[in-house]
């Protein structure tokens, strides 16, 4: 679906503007846990985006999986930023939400891998 291709192009666009900022302007800013974190999440955002973008999402178990994809990233790197830039607390419960929800969609993906080679 297009909807999925424009969201995998705004995570890989956002994660390069988000990797440049945290190599050139964070470093002096964010304390090193701080900064692990951030980095984490923009990987993530990253490989998300590529495997949104190399998935197809051609029948109701492809949108399913694509759907756990971005919630999941939305929730993971969401948070860690919200976190991190705003200091949101709240935020810190939804950050393993995130990782869930990836790893499910993953999970699911592997799956069908399987059940499809029997």
């Amino acid at each position: 679906m297009k909807i999925y291709k424009i969201y995998a192009a705004f995570l890989g666009f956002t994660a390069i503007i988000l990797g440049a900022l945290g190599a050139h302007f964070l470093k002096n800013i964010l304390s090193l846990e701080q900064l692990h974190s951030f980095e984490t999440a923009v990987k993530y955002q990253m490989y998300m985006a590529l495997a949104l973008l190399w998935f197809t999402h051609t029948n109701s178990f492809h949108k399913t999986v694509g759907i756990l994809w971005i919630l999941g990233i939305t929730f993971f790197s969401g948070s860690i930023y919200g976190l991190i830039f705003f200091q949101w607390k709240f935020l810190g419960p939804i950050t393993p939400i995130g990782g869930l929800l990836m790893i499910l969609g993953w999970g699911l993906l592997m799956f069908q891998f399987i059940k499809s080679t029997k």
